[in-house]
């Protein structure tokens, strides 16, 4: 499996419902919204890290989560 390169994630089994919009002022604001939704773009993050491919490594690393997580 080769690792990502960037992309958008995007929730779609959330929308599982049809609705009805009456009414023309009704209709006209859920336009604008979905509209600046749209243009409501999240900046990008940059983060440090890197894809972890050797078994020993990986299980080090769910040791040192787990070791973190157990304070919680």
């Amino acid at each position: 499996m080769s690792p990502l390169k960037g992309g958008v994630v995007m929730a779609t089994s959330s929308i599982t419902k049809n609705f009805v919009i009456s009414g023309k002022d009704k209709v006209e604001a859920f336009a604008d919204a979905i509209e600046a939704a749209a243009n409501d773009k999240t900046p990008v993050q940059k983060v440090s890290a890197r894809f972890l491919t050797n078994s020993k490594e990986i299980i080090e690393f769910m040791k040192k989560r787990k070791k973190a997580n157990a304070a919680k």
